[in-house]
């Protein structure tokens, strides 16, 4: 994958590219909105734990389809409450480190479940 920021426009405002480009032949994965519900059903009340679980939630996707975070070529990402952006932002800044996907963060009314407060997609490819 190529990841880039053209030039003559403003750099991106956060951990992202402005583009990714995913060569011909690549095997594509498109991974369904994850949300911080655990293995047991439970859902964290806190932002931090439930960004924890939902990026645990988007990896173990990954891994099912033997791909990784060097995989992902666009990230979706859904918060509720604008103020919980500082503590997710920490969250999948440890996940994703120097990776830089293309990215679209939108503050939503709502999700699923009134308790969820951020829900996150991925689209990754690999070359095999």
């Amino acid at each position: 994958m190529t990841f880039s920021n053209p030039e003559g426009m403003a750099p991106p405002l956060a951990h992202y590219s402005h583009t990714a480009e995913v060569p011909a032949g690549a095997r594509w994965l498109v991974v369904s909105g994850q949300v911080g519900v655990q293995p047991d059903g439970t859902i964290a009340e806190d932002i931090a734990a439930q960004s924890e679980w939902t990026w645990r939630n988007l990896l173990t996707c990954l891994q099912a389809a033997g791909m990784g975070v060097p995989d992902i070529v666009k990230v979706g990402h859904f918060l509720v409450h604008p103020a919980d952006f500082p503590a997710y932002a920490e969250v999948r800044g440890r996940y994703l480190g120097d990776h830089k996907p293309a990215s679209t963060l939108l503050y939503v009314q709502g999700l699923v479940k009134p308790e969820l407060r951020v829900e996150v997609e991925v689209t990754a490819a690999r070359m095999d």
